[in-house]
């Protein structure tokens, strides 16, 4: 599994870039604004110093809802940097974008997902990759992690090169669930990625050998 850094806040993207784990960066219009990024050319320009910071894919969301304004700012976004995916909604014109986007070898995330249904549009679309929402699902008594199971096995049974990214992560043990239904990337805040390190017998284990290095070397 490929661990995403959901933030636009770059001094935890270097932490977590120094961490050493990171794979890339998922980002949209609600994120940045809470970084205080203001302004068509503001966004460019972080979404590229994001780009320089981790090297792996990081996704850039479109704001347009009409056909022509997606691919507009689709084809935009795509020149920033190599490593950047275009993020687009799932809806109608949604789809139609990444049909489009995709034909020029331009790639995508195709986001808020929740449906085994938009995701396999989604994919014959071709899009790169979809991100189904599991904190919104499970906030309305959904059963998020049966979603990521089925369009993990929807993907498999047709053969579809289309990644799952697991969104809306809200604690570390929805990492482990996506990691036991096959998702291909998680994309959290760091603290649950960290979390993944917490037990209480490894701080018991370690406090016991360094006890012990210490009598022995008192």
């Amino acid at each position: 599994m490929k661990f995403f850094l959901d933030t636009a806040n770059i001094d935890q993207i270097k932490e977590a870039n120094d961490f050493g784990v990171i794979d890339g960066v998922t980002t949209n219009p609600s994120l940045m604004a809470k970084e205080g990024v203001q302004g068509e050319q503001a966004f460019k320009d972080h979404y590229v110093e994001i780009c320089n910071i981790v090297d792996g894919d990081i996704s850039a969301e479109v704001v347009a809802t009409d056909f022509e304004g997606m691919i507009k700012e689709g084809v935009e976004l795509a020149g920033l940097h190599p490593n950047i995916v275009v993020k687009v909604p799932c809806i109608r014109e949604g789809i139609k974008a990444i049909k489009h986007l995709s034909a020029q070898n331009i790639r995508t995330n195709c986001t808020l997902i929740f449906s085994p249904g938009q995701a396999l549009l989604a994919a014959k679309a071709g899009a790169t990759y979809v991100s189904p929402f599991l904190g919104r699902l499970d906030d309305i008594s959904t059963d998020s992690i049966f979603l990521v199971q089925q369009i993990v096995d929807i993907y498999k049974e047709y053969n579809y090169p289309t990644q799952v990214i697991a969104a809306s992560i809200r604690h570390t043990m929805h990492i482990v669930q996506c990691l036991e239904v096959g998702a291909h990337v998680a994309t959290c805040p760091l603290d649950a990625i960290l979390g993944l390190l917490k037990h209480p017998l490894t701080d018991i284990g370690l406090e016991k050998f360094l006890e012990d290095h210490r009598k022995l070397n008192a």
